[in-house]
């Protein structure tokens, strides 16, 4: 079956499905909602009071022996935006940059070998990263109920839900949700939401059910608008998951969650009315906070999901292994499809 004749049938089924199904278009999410889901939809305490790994205890030995066997043209992608960094000299760098590097040895004396130091800041809209755990807070507090009193300082950095949680990396199957092709269009503008509907219909469209272990990659196309319109301030404008889907990625057990921005729809739509500053972000924060799930923001998608669509295969084994700094909030990750 050719993807527009799935494309059709995916549409046909949603226009026969039941009047009755008001869960799945009912997009209203208030402050009340979002309060009322840190207590019912929270994972605190599920994997015990010292738990700092949160839902990538979803991924079992047995997921990950099934992540394997996906392997089956060995063909391998990666998912991360390429850094190009800026070279600072002797003197401060004329444009501040996320990324500098300094050379520490080399020419113009005859090297036998180089040697560099890297600057990088984590986190942002632009970098490929994995944000741990206690990079978000609640009421101030971080997954599992840590206190930031107690374990985030500007001196120590985080002494519970750091990067060094996953020292064992992340093997799982990975699942690709590309709502461009899904719709038709190169890419999504920036401001729409995703919703349940979207990504019921794109398990209709690609044959996969999203289960329990499984990492979730959200592709809305935004290198490529970037690439066709220029640059945009994402911060404040982006295609992302609308609040509405925080009780069905929980009832999906998903274990990761990667994006091409924060996850969140930017700015909300009229539908979320969230005022709690901690919410800026609603999925983002909800999903490390009270999910304790942890994310890879800044993702490149473009790639894979020509890999995907060129093979008609939507899932394949993710492998992606966080350095192991013991106090961090998150580090630079170069994740990996491969097929």
């Amino acid at each position: 079956m050719t993807d527009n004749a799935r494309l059709a049938l995916v549409c046909a089924m949603l226009a026969l499905a039941p009047a009755g199904a008001s869960a799945k278009t009912d997009h209203t999410v208030t402050q009340q909602t979002m309060d009322n889901w840190k207590k019912t939809q929270s994972n605190w305490g599920r994997w015990g009071k010292d738990d700092q790994k949160g839902t990538l205890n979803l991924i079992t030995p047995a997921v990950r022996k099934r992540a394997a066997a996906l392997v089956r043209s060995g063909t391998a992608v990666s998912m991360s935006r390429e850094i190009v960094p800026q070279h600072v000299g002797a003197t401060a760098p004329a444009t501040p940059s996320p990324v500098q590097q300094r050379m520490l040895s080399g020419p113009p004396k005859r090297p036998t070998g180089s040697t560099d130091s890297l600057t990088i800041a984590a986190h942002g809209y632009t970098i490929t990263h994995f944000d741990a755990l206690g990079h978000h807070l609640f009421d101030g507090k971080m997954y599992n109920g840590y206190a930031a009193s107690e374990h985030l300082s500007m001196d120590n950095g985080l002494t519970r839900g750091s990067i060094a949680a996953y020292a064992e990396g992340v093997f799982t199957r990975g699942v690709l949700v590309d709502l461009p092709l899904l719709k038709g269009v190169p890419y999504l503008e920036p401001g729409t939401p995703i919703y349940v509907e979207d990504l019921e219909a794109w398990e209709h469209f690609s044959g996969v059910k999203i289960g329990a272990g499984d990492a979730v990659f959200i592709r809305t196309g935004r290198w490529e608008r970037e690439a066709a319109k220029g640059e945009w301030e994402i911060g404040k404008l982006a295609a992302g998951l609308d609040a509405s889907t925080i009780p069905w990625l929980r009832r999906r057990n998903i274990a990761l969650l990667g994006s091409e921005s924060a996850l969140s729809v930017l700015p909300f739509p009229a539908s979320t009315t969230i005022t709690n500053p901690d919410d800026y972000l609603p999925v983002h924060n909800f999903a490390l906070v009270a999910f304790g799930m942890p994310l890879i923001d800044n993702t490149d998608l473009g790639l894979v999901a020509k890999t995907a669509q060129k093979l008609k295969r939507w899932t394949f084994l993710l492998t992606v292994s966080p350095i192991r700094v013991t106090t961090g909030t998150g580090v630079p990750v170069n994740p990996i499809a491969t097929f």
